[in-house]
């Protein structure tokens, strides 16, 4: 197992856990606001910080990047796509998204330090993983509301080419950041 590079960074003060969870967080709350309007769900950038943050995070980290990041918006904070916050963004057609952001960040930072060096193909995968996740929770929640063939007509097939582009961006920032950070952050 290795750490990931940001948790190495964590792990040496409360002062950088904290702002590393601030700056995660803010990045959350930026990329959510990169997106083409989309009824009933908006496509975003979050799924791409997301598991880039976690791939770079390791899951402890990244579970805490995420969970300070919905509390923060579930407190009102208008970090949410389309500058909302609230918890009735949580139930709305949204929340199912948010709930998998934080599941999706767990398994992405969690097969992040399983190993060390990774193939690109191996990141290819985490990565994809990760949007399975988050569409997963996304869809079968909007599910709930809509019905199953309008969410995976609404809320899963306009995602999946914007995945694909997002998983690959994903994978590229992590190999550069990997070896960058990693040479750096000792």
């Amino acid at each position: 197992m290795h750490a990931a590079p940001l948790a190495r960074l964590a792990d040496r003060s409360l002062v950088w856990r904290l702002a590393l969870v601030v700056l995660g967080a803010a990045v959350m709350a930026a990329s959510a606001q990169a997106s083409v309007p989309m009824v009933p769900v908006p496509m975003t950038l979050q799924s791409y910080a997301l598991v880039t943050l976690a791939a770079l995070a390791g899951w402890r980290l990244a579970g805490e990047i995420v969970g300070g990041y919905l509390v923060v918006g579930l407190l009102g904070a208008p970090v949410f796509s389309g500058a909302k916050g609230g918890l009735a963004v949580l139930t709305g057609p949204t929340g199912g998204y948010l709930v998998g952001f934080l599941i999706a960040a767990l398994v992405v930072g969690w097969l992040a330090e399983r190993a060390g060096r990774r193939t690109i193909l191996a990141w290819i995968g985490i990565m994809a993983l990760g949007h399975a996740v988050l569409l997963t929770f996304g869809v079968g929640w909007l599910a709930s509301k809509i019905g199953t063939a309008v969410a995976l007509q609404k809320g899963l097939i306009p995602f999946l080419p914007g995945s694909v582009v997002k998983v690959l961006l994903a994978t590229a920032t992590v190999l550069l950041a990997e070896r960058t950070l990693g040479r750096r952050v000792r």
